[in-house]
C-alpha cells in the first residue's frame, strides 16, 4: 500500500473530504478540522506525521478500506472527553501504529491533569470469529456502539499493526454494563501484530479479547482499576510475557476487579455457545502491592463460563496485608469449582512467589515449573521501575 507523507495542510484538507455526518460512528459536531485535530470517519488513507502533536477531540472512526498510518515518535493527546473521544478502527479498517524503542508512539490524555477515565482507548474490530449459537451469524455489536459490527469467518484476518506503543488514562465507563477499556479487540484476527504495548493508569479492563485469534506479546498493564487482562467470546489466540501489576495506592472501580478474568461466551449468557474461548499464555506475572483497604482484587485468575486455558509459567504475588476470598478460582465447563489448585504461603501469609503448582481438570491446566512469570527485560523502553 503506497504511503503518503503529508503536510499539514494536505492532512487537513484529506480530513475535511473524508468526513461525514451520516457515516454510522461519526460525531454529531463532525466537520472542518484544524491541521492537528483527529475526529470523525477516515474514509482514505492517511499517514500522520511525527513531528505534530495530534489532539483527539472525538470519536475517530477508520472506515473499512481505509489506513491510518502513525510513524514511530508520534504524540495523540485525547481530550478528556470521556465516552465520547475514542479511536475505532471498523472491520476492513487498518491501524499501522509501528513505533520502536527508541521512538514508541503514545497515546494519552491533553488534561492539565490527566486521570483514569479521561477519554475511550482503543478498539479494533476483525473479521476473525467469535463463539456463538449454532446456525448465527459468526459476528456480534460493538459494546460502545451497537450499530458497528465485528467478527466473521476469517481467523487469519488483518487489522494492522501496534508496536511500540503506550495508552493510558482510559477506560470511560458508559453504565455499569458497557465500558471502555484501554485496548478492546473485538474479532481481531492473527495476521494482526500486537507487540510492545503499555498500558496504565485505565478506568476499567486494561486489554480485553472479544473472541478473535489475535495473538499478543510483551504486555504491561499498570494500575487498572477492573481486570488487567480480560477475555471472552470465543478467544483463541495466545498471549506471551504479560505483565499485570497495580501499585500501593491505586483502587479499583468495581467489585470483582482480577489479574486474568476468561468466560468462553459473552458474559456467561450463551452456555450453550460453539467456538468458545480457548486460549494459551505462555509467562504472564500478576503483581498486586496495595494494602488491604485499596487493592481489592477478588482473583489472580479466574477462568470460568466455558472458557478453557493452558497457562504456562505463571508467577503471581500479592502484599502481605492484601485480603482476597480466593487467589485462583478456576471453574470447569459445568461452572463446578476446581479444588485441587494447590498454593503455597510465605509464613507472614503473603501468597508465596511462583506458587501456583499444576491444575489437572477443571477450565484451565497451569503448569509450574520454577516458574518466574514474565521477563521484564523486554520492558526497559517503558523507563518503568519495577517492584
Amino acid at each position: 500500500m503506497k504511503a503518503k507523507f503529508l503536510s499539514m495542510l494536505a492532512i487537513a484538507s484529506i480530513f475535511m473530504a473524508s468526513c461525514s455526518d451520516d457515516d454510522s460512528g461519526s460525531n454529531d459536531d463532525d466537520g472542518p478540522v484544524a491541521p492537528s485535530t483527529l475526529a470523525g470517519n477516515l474514509t482514505e488513507d492517511m499517514t500522520l506525521d511525527a513531528d505534530v502533536e495530534y489532539k483527539l477531540t472525538g470519536a475517530l472512526i477508520v472506515k473499512s478500506g481505509a489506513t491510518l498510518t502513525i510513524p514511530a515518535g508520534t504524540t495523540i493527546k485525547a481530550i478528556a472527553g470521556g465516552t465520547d473521544v475514542y479511536l475505532l478502527v471498523e472491520r476492513g479498517g487498518t491501524i499501522v501504529a509501528d513505533g520502536t524503542a527508541d521512538e514508541p508512539i503514545t497515546f494519552t490524555s491533553d488534561a492539565a491533569t490527566p486521570k483514569a477515565g479521561d477519554w475511550g482507548g482503543i478498539i479494533i474490530n476483525g473479521r476473525a470469529p467469535i463463539s456463538r449459537q449454532t446456525g448465527a451469524a459468526n459476528e456480534a455489536a460493538t459494546e460502545i456502539n451497537t450499530a458497528v459490527l465485528f467478527g466473521g469467518d476469517n481467523a487469519a484476518d488483518n487489522s494492522g499493526i501496534l508496536d511500540y506503543v503506550v495508552i493510558e488514562y482510559t477506560g470511560a465507563r458508559i453504565d455499569d454494563e458497557a465500558e471502555h477499556n484501554g485496548l478492546t479487540l473485538n474479532g481481531v484476527g492473527s495476521g494482526t501484530v500486537l507487540s510492545n504495548i503499555v498500558i496504565k493508569h485505565g478506568d476499567d479492563d486494561a486489554i480485553e479479547f472479544f473472541g478473535g485469534s489475535v495473538n499478543a506479546s510483551n504486555i504491561l498493564v499498570i494500575n487498572a482499576k477492573d481486570d488487567m487482562f480480560d477475555c471472552t467470546q470465543g478467544y483463541v489466540g495466545t498471549l506471551t510475557n504479560v505483565y499485570g501489576i497495580r501499585e500501593a495506592g491505586y483502587t479499583a472501580v468495581t467489585s470483582d476487579p482480577r489479574g486474568l478474568e476468561a468466560d468462553g461466551n459473552l458474559d456467561g449468557l450463551s452456555p450453550d455457545d460453539i467456538n468458545q474461548s480457548n486460549f494459551t499464555i505462555n509467562g504472564m506475572t500478576i503483581i498486586n502491592n496495595g494494602a488491604a483497604a485499596d487493592a481489592t482484587m477478588v482473583d489472580a485468575l479466574k477462568v470460568r463460563r466455558g472458557a478453557t486455558a493452558t497457562i504456562t509459567n505463571a508467577f503471581i504475588k500479592y502484599g502481605n496485608d492484601v485480603v482476597v476470598s480466593d487467589i485462583i478460582d478456576l471453574t470447569d465447563s459445568a461452572g463446578d469449582a476446581n479444588d485441587n489448585t494447590d498454593i503455597a504461603y510465605n509464613a507472614d501469609d503473603s501468597v508465596a512467589e511462583g506458587a501456583i503448582k499444576n491444575t489437572a481438570e477443571g477450565g484451565a491446566t497451569i503448569t509450574e515449573d520454577s516458574s518466574t512469570g514474565a521477563d521484564t527485560s523486554v520492558f526497559g523502553w517503558t523507563g518503568y521501575s519495577f517492584q
